[in-house]
């Protein structure tokens, strides 16, 4: 991948071999099955002669089995330990899943916990039932973080440092699109700034709304984000301003304090809700630097 090489010729303890293996299995997606080493390239930007000898390594390493028949590849349970581990030390998962339940049947939505995989917020936790089937995301699915309530209130929680650094990579990612995702970013920025949470009313999918919190811990892990989502026709963006928001706001709120995280804020007054930034305020300079 072209970032790839631009980071292996900046750093050299970077290991441009290992980082392209680690991309080929990124490229398994969920209900993805199979993939042969053309598909492969196609996700990964990589030269096709390089992901044949990529995908035998990983053969010969017991990640990847190889289908003959298919002339494909499906990653083997040794592959899928990795993701499984990780999400067995993953504890905000587990702790959260509660809170999560509880808002899922207060609400009707699909409340689900993430955390960032480069252009994407990953997620690695779901509570959903049969009121939500009309958001068919499921543990392992990827949203991206600048349309999705949960990935742009991921990107507002990070330092100004990480933010700026992540917001180059989107604008490298998307290209010409990058003006018009910006300014949705910005928007969400002011957003949370009043209200504590971030929204996404069709700016992913036509049918799909939600609310986004981010989740801040004291012990240098995350931050992550939470999510609360439907169809748009039972979420409507004025229920999202004020009733999911804050009440996904509360919930975050409560496993920070039960993580040992951050102590719970009062909620905001409609006073303060409504106040607007100042122009040429924080979020005006944080935007600059990325246009």
């Amino acid at each position: 991948m072209k970032r790839t090489a631009k980071k292996g010729a900046t750093d050299r303890s970077f290991v441009v071999a290992l980082s392209r293996g680690l991309d080929v299995l990124r490229a398994f997606r969920p209900n993805d099955g199979l993939l042969g080493n053309q598909e492969i390239a196609a996700r990964t930007n990589l030269p096709k002669p390089t992901v044949s000898r990529l995908t035998y390594t990983l053969t010969k390493l017991g990640c990847l089995a190889p289908v003959p028949r298919f002339e494909k590849y499906q990653l083997t349970p040794s592959a899928m330990a990795l993701g499984y581990a990780a999400l067995a030390n993953l504890g905000v998962r587990h702790l959260s899943e509660p809170f999560r339940e509880q808002v899922m049947r207060e609400t009707g939505g699909a409340v689900a916990v993430g955390g960032r995989d480069r252009h994407s917020m990953i997620y690695f936790g779901q509570s959903r039932n049969g009121e939500t089937l009309g958001v068919q995301l499921d543990v392992g699915s990827r949203v991206p973080i600048a349309t999705t309530a949960m990935g742009r209130a991921y990107l507002w929680a990070l330092s100004p440092d990480e933010r700026a650094s992540l917001l180059r990579d989107l604008r490298e990612h998307y290209g010409s699109r990058w003006p018009k995702l910006r300014d949705g970013i910005e928007r969400s920025g002011e957003f949370i700034a009043r209200h504590g949470f971030a929204i996404s009313a069709g700016d992913w999918h036509d049918d799909i709304a939600a609310a986004g919190v981010a989740l801040k811990l004291n012990d240098g892990t995350g931050p992550y984000a939470f999510n609360c989502g439907a169809p748009a026709f039972r979420f409507t963006e004025d229920r999202l301003r004020n009733d999911i928001g804050p009440r996904l706001v509360a919930m975050v709120r409560n496993i920070e304090a039960a993580l040992g995280g951050m102590a719970p804020q009062p909620t905001q007054s409609k006073k303060h809700q409504g106040r607007k930034l100042k122009p040429g305020g924080k979020l005006a300079r944080v935007a600059e630097e990325i246009r």
